[in-house]
């Protein structure tokens, strides 16, 4: 899960913002606007994976066809890389707030043409449109409330942003559960997301330009005007004066850099021995964020609670809604903890505990496709010999066959669970529609993506105990990280690198998911997550050191020297020598 604009924070900073937001609305005003922009981005995140479900219901190619639910899902984050590499030079060149006006309408067109959608075509381009909102979204929504932001409550408002889009996906889970019932089912879920895509346009008309932006582009009266409406009047020159110094002090570390497009900075960056070193641990925590397989649980989590045994569409989304509440107040317990105990500590224990519940979770799946329902003969007949499965028909030794034999033999192949106890020998039938009214018409539950299993409730408790694992540890921290690890005047291009890392790896695990339970089974790719993730828990632990209240010339001398991990996971500086490594 991608979450830009998670900031470190203190109890004294919230307390703090609720009493300025409450003697100064219009602060308030700016941060919640704005912030729309990251509840968007948490519901697209989220709605997804229960709209797949319904879509794969409309649209029989979808169902049959992997690559093509990897793909309606994948496009919106190929869309957010390329948004977030344009909204960054329409931040530089427009501003904030036209940005965010444009990631709004193609918010609000995405949305429309997915709820209009006649074919798996268009929805897919309805993604991309949406994807190219969100990319822009994630990166200028937190800039805009930080530069509109008092600087003693900035921490606090920004990372309102982050929350936000938690509760952007809990709310997703929630929409999606409510239209289970109503006629066009996907189409509302999707199509919602132009209401408050339409919201935050509006109400943005009305809001002023980031006073930072308009102070580099000469406009100091107008920025002044600003900063009137959010400070006293008696500290309004002050922080003038500190803007000033600021936009000048990112003038000269800019010329430091020179001039030339982004590549030739990047590669005058990649000169620089402590911009590589905290370059490695940037990429790093962002890649193993990705690599956990978090965005599997995010954007296909009713899927994965039909492998684990629940066939019905509403059973499966009423249960993602726990990891997704779950997810929420992870992002609130990081905040009370990553300062209190660090980053690099937070981040190993969060990957122990994520190592665990993969491991586990492969095992009660693969025990779960082991004791799955036998198939029989008579069952399998029972609805007539053409409507057998031709895979089960054909099989050598067909009466060695179960449940799960039969949904991973062919996409024609679907389990009519047993009519008095769905753990009982079943029926493996052909896949159609009619034969999935046939089996409904008998009150018996019809799996096409996994089996009746008494591991399923087991399976739903490991993937909230996942969630838990992860969100206040690997889902907040790694972006603390980035904000932290980077000599200043290289941090834009760092957090730029990361930051696409962090999507790249994204849509490798969104594209990817699907066809890898495919040929591994469920078991086998949450096994492969977890090799993934040891792999991840050995490079944090070798290449990423504590950052946890060093200013910014500790680290860089800190990075200058090197860093010997220890057991204890805290890191330690590595006296100088004449090896400089990395």
């Amino acid at each position: 899960m991608v979450e830009s604009g998670v900031v470190k924070l203190d109890r004294t900073e919230f307390t703090e913002c609720f009493r300025t937001s409450f003697r100064t609305p219009y602060i308030m005003r700016l941060a919640f606007s704005a912030g729309i922009g990251g509840l968007l981005f948490g519901y697209d995140t989220g709605v997804i994976s229960g709209a797949l479900l319904y879509i794969r219901d409309d649209f029989e190619e979808v169902d049959k066809k992997t690559w093509l639910q990897e793909t309606i899902v994948a496009t919106a984050v190929a869309g957010a890389i390329i948004g977030a590499g344009v909204g960054g030079w329409l931040n530089d060149r427009l501003g904030r707030k036209p940005t965010i006006l444009i990631a709004d309408i193609l918010f609000f067109i995405g949305a429309l043409i997915m709820a209009v959608a006649p074919n798996p075509s268009v929805i897919i381009l309805g993604r991309v449109f949406v994807g190219l909102g969100v990319g822009m979204a994630s990166m200028t929504s937190p800039l805009y409330i930080s530069e509109t932001s008092p600087a003693r409550i900035r921490g606090a408002l920004v990372s309102t942003n982050g929350l936000l889009i938690t509760g952007g996906q809990f709310l997703s889970y929630l929409i999606n559960l409510g239209f289970t019932q109503v006629k066009g089912t996907w189409r509302w879920m999707l199509g919602v997301a132009a209401v408050p895509a339409l919201v935050q346009f509006v109400l943005m008309l009305s809001l002023p330009e980031s006073p930072r932006w308009l102070y580099r582009k000469d406009k100091v009266s107008e920025a002044e005007a600003i900063l009137s409406r959010i400070y006293p009047t008696e500290q309004v020159e002050e922080e003038m004066n500190a803007l000033k110094q600021s936009v000048e002090n990112e003038i000269a570390e800019e010329g430091e850099i020179g001039e030339g497009n982004i590549f030739t900075k990047v590669r005058k960056a990649l000169g620089n021995k402590i911009f590589r070193r905290g370059l490695y641990s940037g990429i790093t925590v962002q890649v193993a964020q990705q690599f956990v397989g978090i965005n599997t649980v995010m954007y296909y989590s009713p899927t994965i609670v039909q492998l684990a045994g629940f066939a019905s569409n509403k059973t499966a989304l009423a249960l993602s809604l726990i990891t997704s509440g779950l997810n929420a107040v992870g992002s609130i317990v990081s905040m009370a903890f990553v300062d209190r105990y660090g980053r690099r500590r937070l981040m190993i224990i969060s990957m122990i505990g994520i190592i665990t519940c993969l491991i586990v979770l492969a095992v009660v799946f693969e025990q779960a496709s082991v004791h799955s329902p036998k198939i029989s003969y008579s069952e399998s007949t029972h609805f007539g010999l053409n409507a057998t499965c031709p895979a089960y028909n054909k099989a050598s030794n067909p009466a060695s066959w179960n449940c799960m034999n039969c949904v991973r033999a062919h996409p024609d192949c679907a389990f009519c669970a047993n009519k008095g106890n769905e753990l009982l020998p079943g029926a493996c039938i052909s896949a159609s529609n009619t034969m999935k009214k046939a089996c409904h018409g008998e009150s018996r539950v019809y799996f096409t993506e996994g089996c009746p299993s008494k591991f399923g409730f087991l399976a739903v408790v490991l993937l909230g105990a996942y969630i838990i694992s992860y969100s206040p540890g690997m889902g907040t921290v790694p972006w603390i990280v980035n904000s932290e690890i980077y000599p200043l005047r290289y941090r834009g291009i760092g957090g730029g690198l990361a930051a696409v890392s962090n999507w790249s790896s994204n849509l490798i695990v969104s594209e990817t998911f699907l066809t890898l339970t495919e040929h591994l089974g469920s078991s086998g790719t949450f096994l492969l997550f977890a090799g993934f993730s040891a792999v991840g828990l050995i490079c944090i632990y070798i290449l990423v050191p504590e950052t946890k209240g060093l200013p910014i010339e500790e680290v860089e001398q800190m990075l200058e020297k090197g860093f010997r991990p220890n057991l204890c996971g805290l890191g330690k500086k590595k006296e100088p020598s004449k090896e400089d490594g990395l």
